[in-house]
């Protein structure tokens, strides 16, 4: 299976970082998961919330996880708030279902990471994140 580089994902950290900046987000952090939901790398921004590392985990945890972008998790768990609970028990509450979260895909459709942006409003996070992954050529699925 392919897997992310250890230097895409910090070109996708710079990038998300770049773009929220530019957009003059608040202080982001942006961590970037291989296929197995560990850690390739991670970045917060001075002035980020020193708690973010566990919402940016946990967004792209549940991603990978689960194969399911942030935004079908929260739609899932606004429909079946019980199915989302079962999973955080599953999970040790290590997911956090809302925007923000984002699978990445390659050139063939294969998952190959995810990608959890933290510090600003959901949707705000979910540009970033998008912006990082399309800056090394991947899809992003939010």
């Amino acid at each position: 299976m392919a897997e992310l580089s250890l230097n895409r994902a910090r070109s996708i950290i710079r990038k998300a970082l770049a773009k929220g900046r530019e957009e003059g987000f608040k202080p982001l952090s942006v961590v970037v998961l291989d296929t197995g939901g560990h850690v390739k790398a991670f970045e917060r921004e001075d002035g980020a919330a020193p708690g973010r590392f566990g919402i940016a985990h946990g967004k792209a945890y549940g991603a990978i996880m689960l194969g399911m972008a942030g935004r079908a998790q929260m739609a899932r768990a606004e429909q079946q708030a019980y199915f989302m609970a079962a999973v955080n028990g599953v999970y040790g509450g290590q997911v956090v279902p809302v925007p923000g979260g984002v699978l990445v895909r390659d050139k063939r459709g294969n998952i190959v990471g995810a990608v959890g942006v933290t510090g600003d409003t959901s949707d705000n996070d979910v540009i970033a994140a998008v912006a990082g992954i399309e800056s090394v050529g991947l899809t992003p699925e939010e």
